[in-house]
């Protein structure tokens, strides 16, 4: 490549516009040829354009010495985060479901209350959406979808979004495309309409997140984007232009401006980035490592509207967030790296009131060289409090700030900046920071749990340099027969590192960062593949490349529209919201009635559905939905009862419910009535009225069921303090009911209901491989997912054969997982969870590591995969210790649930550790979260823990029902052995130790 080539990298920040001149061929600050920063205008191109000429010109180079330019911003999440109705639009949100299916969790179900106000501007359900076989449950009815197109238009709405049930898999009837064609008829092409599978993949509420922020976001989005291509044309820059996508991959102006939430938040991920770049010294290829680090170090990036923490690993890479994420407080379904962010920035407004200081959210971003009282102005921002310290000279003004407010600012600050590192954490001992950007002043000299903090050269522009090192990515998706997935993937690789070279990787530098072989849901001995590589920019290719026209898109239209401003002022007036109060996790402590029935809150809620998940081992699908509609039966006024058995009538009624089908399903149909309809079902058809709900398993979302039915809203009972498993199991059987009993038939009539209207009950059955299969392939003409009630257990029968106190044990390690989190210690998770049950001769953690094979199917529906996590490099994590010490890799056979864990020593050893009944639970090692089988992927990093089964599942007929025989495995292979000496340590009640006791009798 010439020496005369560079790269120009840009970040338009809420504050200030960075841009940076780099030599591609060096490494490290040697490689900064240039830099420039200002303030950010709101003539976007304007500011634009003069970063770049004062750049160039600062560089003593010309436009044409430039290869390409890359452009990153944190524009986009800066408006979410500010809640700025200027740049958000309302959306109106059209969902594909059938009207029977999601009705309990509706769109905007989980946005905080103030975005909604800015964004919810209609939502509607409507007919249709596909069954996970790919059947539609409903067909789209054109007159309906043209009805709500009038009343959109009538409105005034200008943005649309159609999500559809399993919508990322309709190729054949594709029934979003066809709702936003009838749309588009009738709205015109001045209304942009997305369809949500266009930006992201399965579950339907974190897809149609997404889609629904991507929507609010477009017109602003489009606009800077115009305004970074017109500022090229003013300088006559005839190079690639490019947008820094979350990822840090280089997006093409026409890829970013449909998707724009896709570079969401391209900052963060460019300030670690650029941390990394500028970590290095000397000189290096044309692609060069961002690794040397033997350490796990955390960047701080604080700029003009927010302070941004990620974790930089050894690798020079940042840290991945969990498989869902949050934007703005919104849960989406995105690989983005892990990042904590806070009101804190240069622009940020600084109150004082009542001896106490508030600081942001609300910023003068690009306005502090107007509004901020350093610079002439009347507004106090955070960098005034710096300028009347004396500790920064920026303005023309020292303002006058009392030595006490700037106390209260200086402590207030250390605390935000502590409490999201803190966050970040994933364990209590001092950690090495790098600090960077524009406002790296407010940042104090020294942080608690901080072992040094490092300040590089040129840390002020590190999202612009994070932006220049970008790289270029490609990823491919298909779907093959079980017998050819090795070669197909063999050939995928070869595809991707193809696509990628096409669109300007440098051949020799191209990686695999995440590969996937999994099994396509209900559908037998298919398998998807995915494979995503990503490779630094071949610049010798790209000089050859000059920019003809833009598309009209992207030539024509306003970089902002104007008539939004002085309405947004008026309308953050009555959309601001108070934030709710957060209980102290700490110290909270349940309500317990005089009754001794547990009254629950919403923190109890969360507790229990982060518990379910850990007891779910792997299955029963994710809770979270079922919090959700847990969470609005508790806000919309109902209540929510719990009852220990002792407490029962003696002639109680308790049906054992659940759902029964996929957890995939659940990802795109939550919010279903099957269940009611189910205990309806089953009351009607055993002629009795249930006195206490029961839930039939613990683990995963079943074990919400129970308590969402029982609130005041529907049935209006309790819900029993226990369960019939103790944990998830795929198969009916697998009651602990069914281990006292002669014969399944005791366990039965059950009752089946799809929720639209369709009811069986099975009444009998030959065994009980009959009664699994029977309801399963009723559930399969149901769309895969169901809901299930059973005969009414009676109080004897709880006492004898229940599991008892288990939603008290999902609430006690939910409750760990939350402490953990809030107070950045996430590395005792493992020890508190195994104090709840009962301590060390019980449970333990056996490994952590990261994920680097996931493979799986699923048949006659259960999920058959094998997950293989290996040991963490150095530097990455904490060891294990002890009997465990010498494990290098472990492998999980799982079908629906994990059924054994196998250990593989440095020796290549291989030791069974645990099998089915015992719990083998997967956590999160960064958020102390369950994961499950859904989220089972490549490069996440878990800890797996293992605790003793119930006395009742380690009997012999225990076993039988739910040991490794159960599973397929011979007594040759596999014969149970207790992980742990001690047994079950039983659980603490949280009725006994938090209410009045029991009335003597």
């Amino acid at each position: 490549m010439p020496a005369t080539r560079y790269v120009i990298g840009v970040d338009v920040g809420g504050t200030n516009t960075d841009a940076v001149v780099l030599n591609p061929l060096l490494k490290g600050a040697a490689a900064v040829k240039a830099t420039y920063k200002a303030p950010t205008g709101c003539d976007l191109t304007t500011g634009i354009e003069a970063a770049i000429a004062a750049v160039l010109s600062k560089a003593a180079i010309v436009p044409s010495d430039i290869t390409a330019l890359m452009i990153g911003t944190t524009h986009f999440i800066n408006a979410v985060v500010e809640r700025d109705a200027a740049r958000l639009d309302k959306v109106a949100a059209i969902r594909l479901c059938a009207p029977s299916f999601t009705s309990g969790l509706p769109p905007f179900v989980d946005f905080p209350e103030d975005l909604s106000r800015i964004m919810k501007g209609y939502t509607v359900q409507i007919n249709g959406g596909l069954q996970i076989e790919g059947d539609p449950i409903a067909m789209i009815d054109e007159a309906e979808v043209n009805a709500h197109a009038a009343t959109i238009k009538a409105l005034g709405l200008r943005c649309v979004v159609v999500t559809g049930v399993n919508s990322p898999q309709d190729e054949s009837y594709r029934q979003e495309e066809t709702v936003a064609s009838i749309l588009r008829a009738t709205l015109g092409p001045s209304v942009s309409i997305v369809c949500s599978k266009d930006v992201s993949g399965l579950g339907l509420l974190e897809r149609e997140n997404a889609a629904i922020i991507n929507a609010s976001i477009l017109r602003f989005a489009q606009g800077t984007i115009r305004g970074f291509q017109r500022a090229m044309d003013g300088l006559e820059l005839v190079c690639p232009l490019y947008l820094t996508s979350n990822s840090g991959h280089l997006l093409t102006t026409e890829e970013a401006m449909k998707c724009p939430v896709s570079v969401f938040s391209s900052g963060p991920t460019n300030s670690l980035r650029g941390a990394a770049f500028l970590a290095q010294t000397g000189e290096a290829d044309i692609s060069p490592s961002m690794g040397g680090n033997p350490l796990t170090r955390y960047v701080i990036d604080i700029g003009g509207t927010t302070t941004d923490i990620g974790c930089l690993l050894p690798s020079g890479f940042p840290r991945l967030a969990s498989a869902f994420t949050t934007m703005g407080g919104v849960r989406v379904n995105f690989s983005m790296p892990q990042t904590e962010s806070t009101g804190l920035g240069g622009g940020s407004v600084v109150r004082f009131a009542s001896g106490t200081a508030k600081v942001g959210p609300d910023s003068v971003a690009k306005d502090l060289a107007l509004k901020a009282k350093c610079f002439g102005g009347d507004v106090l921002t955070s960098t005034d409090i710096m300028v009347a310290t004396g500790k920064v000279s920026i303005g023309s003004v020292r303002p006058t700030v009392e030595q006490g407010e700037v106390l209260q600012f200086t402590l207030l600050a250390k605390r935000m900046i502590e409490d999201n590192l803190d966050r970040m954490k994933t364990s209590s001992e001092p950690c090495s920071v790098i600090l960077v950007g524009g406002a790296s002043f407010l940042c104090p000299p020294s942080l608690d749990g901080v072992s040094n903090i490092e300040i590089p050269k040129h840390a002020e522009v590190a999202n612009a340099i994070g932006a220049a090192v970008g790289e270029v990515g490609a990823s491919i998706v298909t779907i093959v027969d079980e017998s050819k997935k090795d070669e197909c993937l063999v050939q995928v690789k070869k595809d991707a590192f193809a696509k990628a070279i096409e669109k300007g990787a440098l051949k020799g530098g191209i990686r695999i960062i995440e590969e996937e072989v999994s099994g396509l849901p209900y559908v037998d001995r298919k398998f998807k593949i995915s494979v995503k590589v990503a490779g630094p920019i071949d610049y010798e290719k790209l000089a050859s490349i000059r920019v003809g026209a833009f598309s009209e898109q992207l030539a024509t239209g306003d970089v902002v529209e104007p008539q939004t401003k002085a309405q947004a002022h008026k309308l953050a007036e009555t959309t601001h919201v108070k934030p709710p109060q957060k209980d102290d996790y700490v110290t909270y402590r349940p309500t317990i009635l005089p009754s001794r029935l547990w009254s629950l809150t919403e923190t109890d809620l969360l507790f229990i559905s982060r518990g379910c998940y850990i007891l779910g081992c792997g299955g029963g699908g994710s809770p979270y939905a079922n919090y959700l509609e847990a969470k609005q039966l508790i806000q919309s006024g109902a209540s929510i009862t719990v009852i220990d058995i002792e407490d029962l009538a003696d002639d109680a009624k308790c049906p054992p419910v659940a759902g029964l089908g996929s957890p995939m399903v659940g990802l795109e149909r939550p919010g279903s009535r099957a269940v009611l309809h189910a205990i309806q079902e089953i009351e009607h058809h055993q002629g009795f009225k249930t006195t206490a709900t029961l839930g039939a398993e613990i683990g995963g979302g079943n074990g919400m069921e129970a308590l969402l039915w029982a609130s005041s809203k529907f049935l209006d009972v309790p819900c029993v303090d226990a369960d019939l498993m103790g944990r998830a199991y795929p198969r009916f059987e697998c009651s602990s009911l069914f281990i006292g009993a002669k014969d399944i038939n005791e366990l039965l009539p059950a009752a089946l209901a799809s929720g639209d209207g369709t009811n069986f009950v099975l009444t009998h059955s030959k065994s009980s491989l009959a009664v699994d299969q029977t309801l399963r392939a009723a559930c399969m003409t149901m769309g895969s997912a169901a809901g299930i009630a059973c005969r009414p257990v009676s109080k004897s029968e709880l006492q004898n054969c229940a599991i008892r106190k288990s939603i008290s044990l999902a609430w006690r390690l939910g409750r760990a997982a939350s402490i953990a989190q809030a107070i950045g210690a996430t590395d005792a998770t493992p020890e508190r969870i195994v104090s709840e049950f009962g301590g060390q001769t019980n449970a333990g953690k056996v490994f952590e590591g990261k994920i680097v094979g996931v493979g799986q199917y699923l048949s006659k529906g259960h999920t058959y995969g094998r997950l293989t996590i290996e040991r963490l490099a150095e530097g990455e994590g904490n060891e294990c210790q002890g009997k465990y010490g010498d494990l290098v890799r472990v492998e999980i056979p799982f079908i629906n649930e994990n059924l054994v864990l196998e250990g593989i020593t440095r020796s290549g050893e291989r030791k069974i550790i645990a099998s089915v009944p015992d719990l083998i639970m997967i956590l999160d090692s960064v958020t102390a979260e369950a994961v499950g089988v859904p989220e089972y992927r490549y490069g996440l990093r878990v800890i797996v823990m293992v605790a003793n089964a119930h006395t009742l599942w380690t009997t012999q007929r225990g076993l039988e029902i739910g040991g490794p025989a159960a599973f397929g495995y011979s007594a040759e292979d596999l014969q149970y052995r207790a992980a742990f000496c001690g047994g079950y340590g039983g659980v603490k009640s949280v009725i006994d130790e938090y209410g009045p006791p029991k009335a003597s009798t």
